[in-house]
């Protein structure tokens, strides 16, 4: 494997590890079981590449080939639970982590979509999709809103960051320059928004 490639795929593992304890924190609010901590750890580590796999007819699915994702997801959902016992969880630090994570999915899953020589309009839809699709799956199991659908500055990241990546490219700056200003600026908005507290307007019908 290319070293570029190998660094992306390390990326790629380290935000599967980041959802995967962020779904098994959603899961202990939730009071589930073991069972239920692996199975929302899992969903929202791996719910948004597998969506997009699908829609995209892209077999193997990228974790049915590589035991590394489901080892890296059980291993940070068993280390979760150990750790939240003992300790609380460093939330600020699992934030930033959340938001690096948020960035290298949906920048891969552009690229992955740009690979498959689709429209940029698609390659927006899918890379959103990686980066977000696990958390609204996850919040749906546990009976939470999505924070897709929130106003929290989330999805917004990930389509400005991805916009940018794009249109980077279309002005002629090597892909992965491209890269790797798309990745700074959706883990830029996300922590920003956390910062300042940045939100969507939200609607509210009258009465």
């Amino acid at each position: 494997m290319p070293p570029q490639r190998f660094i992306l795929y390390l990326f790629d593992l380290f935000g599967v590890a980041v959802f995967a304890i962020t779904g098994a924190l959603a899961a202990g609010r939730a009071g589930l079981d073991l069972l239920g901590v692996i199975v929302i750890a899992s969903v929202t580590a791996i719910g948004g590449g597998t969506m997009r796999d699908l829609l995209l007819n892209r077999h193997p699915i990228f974790w049915f080939h590589d035991r590394n994702y489901l080892l890296v997801i059980v291993a940070s959902a068993l280390l979760t639970v150990v750790y939240a016992r003992a300790y609380p969880p460093p939330l600020g630090a699992l934030l930033v982590a959340d938001a690096v994570g948020l960035a290298v999915f949906a920048i891969c899953g552009a690229q992955i979509a740009e690979d498959a020589k689709l429209p940029h309009s698609v390659a927006v839809l899918m890379g959103t999709m990686t980066g977000v699709g696990g958390g609204v799956v996850r919040d749906v199991l546990t009976a939470q809103v999505p924070l897709l659908l929130r106003k929290d500055i989330y999805a917004t990241a990930a389509i400005a960051g991805i916009t940018l990546y794009l249109v980077l490219q279309a002005m002629g700056l090597k892909r992965s320059w491209a890269f790797g200003a798309g990745l700074v600026s959706v883990a830029g908005i996300r922590l920003l928004a956390i910062q300042f507290g940045w939100q969507l307007p939200a609607f509210h019908l009258p009465g």
